[in-house]
């Protein structure tokens, strides 16, 4: 189901109280994320600069003036290698789930990270239960390309990292600075 009255835009420093609260519940309640404590809003925004400042695409999506989801890309790895290469991360407030939001700024992502230039993006989604997150991803055309068995334990179990990657624009079709 599609929203109309959903904005989507890029995040805002003033929308980073909203952002830590969507994140906040995840971490404490879900295995969505491997983080264990929650990060206060410095960090959050500490994390979301580093991000804006590199380049990387940072989404948020917005229902009557409210931010109830948002996304974003950032560096897979630190080499020089992996420069073309994005992992993304997206999160819905809870009452706000299985609205299409984190398709619509799955979407926007994947489109922003095409027209940056990046040509590959991964997602490493916790939890091989997380039928919602695999489903929306190979939804987008990433196909799953592994999966690292119990390499985080949260909540009193040993959970799975699932592994999924999809190219962007020509790929490995050329260079990444071509």
């Amino acid at each position: 189901m599609e929203d109309d009255d959903v904005i989507l835009r890029p995040c805002r420093e003033d929308d980073v109280p909203a952002v830590t609260a969507i994140y906040a519940h995840a971490v404490a309640t879900g295995r969505a994320s491997f983080e264990i404590d929650p990060p206060d809003e410095a960090e959050m925004a500490r994390r979301r600069a580093a991000l804006v400042g590199g380049g990387y695409p940072y989404l948020v999506a917005e229902r009557a003036g409210a931010v109830v989801a948002y996304a974003y890309a950032g560096p897979y790895r630190p080499r020089p290698a992996y420069r073309g290469t994005l992992e993304s991360s997206v999160y819905v407030r809870t009452d706000q789930a299985g609205r299409g939001l984190g398709r619509r700024l799955m979407a926007r992502l994947i489109a922003e990270a095409e027209g940056a230039g990046f040509r590959q993006m991964v997602a490493v989604i916790g939890d091989s239960h997380n039928d919602a997150s695999i489903g929306l991803h190979a939804a987008l055309g990433f196909r799953h390309v592994g999966v690292l068995t119990s390499v985080g334990w949260k909540h009193g179990t040993w959970l799975d990292t699932v592994l999924m990657q999809r190219a962007l624009g020509p790929g490995d079709g050329t260079p990444p600075d071509a």
